[in-house]
């Protein structure tokens, strides 16, 4: 075992979903070795036990996880289960932890953001439940990096990855896995696969974008054997750059599948995943399924599939999610939870049984199945409503809102600004909350205007300053956030909100009718003027 003298890098802090930095930043000498040492020093029971690792595929991938077998060994790691290739989705890594009663799992991902020489990497520590985890070890995880002086790591000969096997690395035993087996066994015990299967045999269009990602495996294998023929399934190869594309489900980045589902021609149903494979969307032909509706409607239909044909227990949502599943788990009677942005404060509700399905707008839904958002989850949850209702995707979206009433909903990001700008921005809101409510904007009265504060219902812990909300009278409400996902400069979300009762204007255009609520946010906060940015840099 070799010994190495090192020195604390500045701004190791993980964010929502780990730690997400450039290529540049993280193949600096001793830069990924500190931050792994840090969760071998902060996860005492990974010694002795069963460590998961793999990735999105994403440049730098294949390097980093020889050093952290290198490490792991080192550490008193007993097993470690590697994706083939060194990939496995999100999704898989939280499932092939619980299956496996693993101690946890390294996932080297930064999910939507761009990849390749000149794009980003990230890494994240799962805990023992699948999830990701919580504040009280990244914290520590942090804390650690700030203060290391060594780490620890084996001289090795470099793992073949591409071939499943075992071997093994001074005592630790190295086992490199099928990546798709244990998730797609999971996805055949939640699903109706027959029932799915005879919606391609009556002739119904698809088409899923795996956007040169991690789930074009996933999705050749699991569509595959629901008889999607393979042209259905496009740019399906995971690739280190993810073909010079950016790996975001969104209408920007997924161009070509929006062209598809927009086209007079379009195929019934369109979906997409990211990189790593926990978002999704969903698409009707001509109608773009919004990730705050489609948990609504999944919320609202799940009974119709076999594993929850029970009903739910619950459901919860991020803060800036639209209160569209709100809506129907009041009639569902059961619990409805908002929680901060970060898959990880989904995790003690479903440990402690509290809810059974979770959500957040930036395209994440998944269930207690895991402790992970899920993107090809959601669309098989879709795929099984369409079978069991016999319905189009389209026809049920607007079923949906003629009962419920719409959340019309949408986010603004502002990507890349000052991170001193952005702070300005965040600043000049919060200084106005107190005296806010009362103030008369056009037609809208502010009812309330607070920054969101979290008390875990389960462990109590609270988590503060996640995301400045203002509320109207009408039910609108606009909230600001800073995004932890970004890797230059800062990321500003401006989520807008309006919801119309069921009797009320439906099909408006959607952007005109946030419009409204748009100009006040910016009036109240002064976002354009203080960025210097007339227009958004993305809008979904």
């Amino acid at each position: 075992m070799n010994i190495t003298k090192t020195t604390p890098f500045q701004g190791q802090k993980p964010g929502t979903s780990g730690l997400r930095k450039t290529v540049e930043t993280f193949t600096q000498p001793n830069y990924l070795e500190n931050f792994v040492q840090a969760i071998f020093d902060c996860v005492p029971e990974l010694r002795g036990s069963l460590l998961i690792v793999g990735g999105d595929g994403r440049y730098y991938n294949d390097v980093a996880i020889q050093i952290i077998l290198r490490m792991a060994a080192a550490n008193g790691v007993a097993r470690v289960l590697v994706g083939q290739g060194g990939i496995l989705s999100t999704p898989a890594v939280s499932a092939i932890i619980r299956k496996n009663d693993a101690a946890g799992g390294i996932i080297l991902s930064a999910s939507h953001n761009p990849g390749g020489p000149k794009g980003d990497f990230g890494i994240k520590f799962n805990s023992a439940n699948g999830g990701p985890a919580p504040e009280s070890v990244t914290n520590a995880i942090y804390a650690r990096t700030q203060i290391i002086e060594s780490y620890k790591a084996v001289s090795s000969d470099t793992v073949d990855l591409s071939k499943r096997g075992e071997s093994r690395m001074s005592g630790m035993k190295i086992e490199i896995i099928d990546s798709v087996a244990d998730y797609q066994e999971l996805m055949e015990s939640l699903f109706d696969f027959t029932a799915i299967s005879k919606l391609f045999i009556s002739g119904m269009t698809f088409c899923f974008d795996a956007m040169h990602a991690v789930t074009g495996p996933y999705a050749k294998a699991i569509f595959g054997k629901l008889g999607v023929p393979d042209a259905s399934i496009i740019n399906a190869v995971p690739l280190p750059d993810f073909g010079g594309g950016h790996p975001d489900p969104n209408p920007i980045y997924a161009k070509e599948l929006f062209e598809r589902m927009f086209s007079k021609d379009g195929p019934d149903f369109g979906a997409a995943s990211d990189g790593d494979g926990d978002r999704n969307i969903v698409l009707g032909r001509g109608l773009y399924v919004s990730p705050s509706d489609s948990l609504a409607i999944i919320s609202a239909n799940a009974h119709l599939v076999p594993g929850y044909s029970a009903g739910i227990k619950g459901v919860a949502r991020s803060m800036p999610t639209s209160r569209a599943a709100d809506l129907v788990a009041e009639r569902l009677g059961v619990p409805a939870f908002e929680t901060p942005t970060g898959w990880k404060f989904f995790g003690n509700l479903l440990d402690d049984g509290q809810i059974t399905l979770c959500g957040e707008e930036s395209a994440g839904a998944s269930s207690d199945h895991i402790r992970e958002k899920d993107g090809l989850w959601a669309v098989l949850m879709w795929l099984n409503i369409v079978a069991a209702r016999g319905k189009p995707v389209t026809e049920i979206v607007r079923e949906h809102w003629q009962d419920y009433g719409r959340n019309y909903y949408s986010r603004h990001d502002y990507e890349e600004v000052e991170t001193a700008k952005a702070e300005s921005v965040m600043q000049r809101l919060r200084d106005q909350l107190e005296e806010l409510p009362g103030k008369v904007f056009g037609e809208e009265i502010i009812s309330a205007a607070e920054s969101f504060t979290y008390r875990d219902p389960v462990d109590r812990f609270v988590s503060e300053n996640q995301g400045l909300m203002v509320k109207f009278k009408s039910g609108s409400r606009f909230a600001l956030r800073l995004s932890g996902t970004g890797t230059v400069g800062a990321t500003l979300r401006l989520y807008l909100e309006k919801y119309e009762p069921a009797n009320g204007k439906l099909d408006a255009d959607l952007q005109k009718t946030l419009n409204p609520i748009a100009d006040i946010a910016n009036t109240i906060t002064g976002l354009k003027r203080l960025t210097d940015r007339s227009d958004p840099s993305t809008i979904s």
